[in-house]
């Protein structure tokens, strides 16, 4: 069995092609998080939703005109990596480009279930091409289900990137609601602790100070994030200073990631969109996290009070003891 879908995109066949093939494109329209080695024998994988990671070899390569690639899931679907065959190819038109997408080499519950995947996608990414505002945060990615510590950790990915992303060289200064820290020194913060973590954990990680926040900060956590997927949360991590347990490890991020996004919006006047479940999950976390030894060194200020009717978002800033706005 397989799919396939032939779609128009406004845009040229060069620009297409980026957008199927490039990490910062991807993100804006199919994957929360991307790696891809663009190359014949190259290999990619990608989070499309927390908790799904497609991944597969690139077999050939025409920019701008052409790529053919290997499907499959690391967990579920009962697909496993490279067993699929994934060809999508451009042709440039008077308005634009062709895109056709043809998914061979699955069955017909395989293409049941991946004809809906790519609809949804092939939709989002007319829409990314077509419109002014893009094709927005994906509501697939926001609620994880079932929901741990690492898809959560995933999902608070998302929404920090979608805060990142809007950043300019003009909020480079403004100050956030972590005292003494500027956006651009939150953002070194940020950067030297996804280092911290991802290099307990065994990855090799190379902190590109010179890219776009949003870029910066994907290819840290992105690299991370699938060192955490191959080791999971079973017992220790040595950080260093002390060995913690792998769950307090993950909590730690899963705050860094979620708490950090709201600080950055709320420094640039910018919204978080982000889901109840993952909120409630990572104040969950949070609770676990920051003992009261925790906030005596000065990690964390005290807990803040909040109105009853606060939302699951504002408990959580809350409870790291930021000031939430009546």
């Amino acid at each position: 069995m397989s799919f396939d879908k032939t779609i128009h995109l406004p845009v040229s066949a060069d620009e297409a092609f980026a957008l199927i093939t490039e990490p910062e494109r991807l993100r804006r329209w199919q994957t929360v998080a991307a790696r891809v080695d663009l190359r014949v024998g190259g290999e990619y994988r990608w989070t499309v939703t927390p908790g799904h990671h497609a991944a597969g070899t690139f077999q050939e390569i025409e920019p701008g005109k052409r790529i053919v690639f290997t499907w499959g899931w690391e967990t579920g679907m009962d697909l496993e990596p490279g067993a699929s065959t994934v060809t999508i190819t451009l042709e440039p038109d008077a308005d634009g480009t062709t895109l056709r997408l043809v998914h061979e080499g699955l069955t017909p519950d395989q293409a049941a279930a991946h004809a809906e995947g790519w609809n949804h996608y092939l939709e989002r990414l007319v829409a990314e091409t077509s419109t002014d505002s893009g094709a927005g945060p994906d509501a697939w990615a926001a609620a994880p289900d079932p929901i741990d510590h690492l898809n959560c950790a995933e999902a608070s990915l998302a929404v920090l990137l979608g805060v990142l992303r809007k950043l300019t060289p003009a909020d480079r200064d403004k100050a956030t609601p972590c005292e003494s820290f500027t956006a651009h020194e939150l953002l070194d913060h940020l950067a030297g602790s996804l280092q911290h973590i991802g290099g307990a954990l065994g990855a090799e990680l190379s902190d590109d100070t010179d890219a776009t926040p949003e870029v910066r900060i994907a290819g840290l956590a992105q690299v991370s994030l699938e060192a955490f997927s191959r080791r999971g949360i079973e017992g220790a991590v040595d950080m260093g200073f002390a060995e913690l347990p792998a769950t307090m490890v993950a909590g730690i991020l899963n705050l860094e990631l979620l708490v950090h996004a709201w600080d950055f919006a709320t420094a640039t006047g910018q919204e978080v969109v982000a889901s109840d479940v993952v909120t409630d999950y990572v104040e969950g976390l949070a609770q676990q996290t920051i003992s009261d030894q925790v906030r005596a060194n000065g990690s964390f200020a005290p807990a803040q009070p909040v109105a009853e009717t606060a939302g699951s978002l504002e408990r959580l800033i809350a409870f790291t003891g930021r000031t939430v706005a009546a």
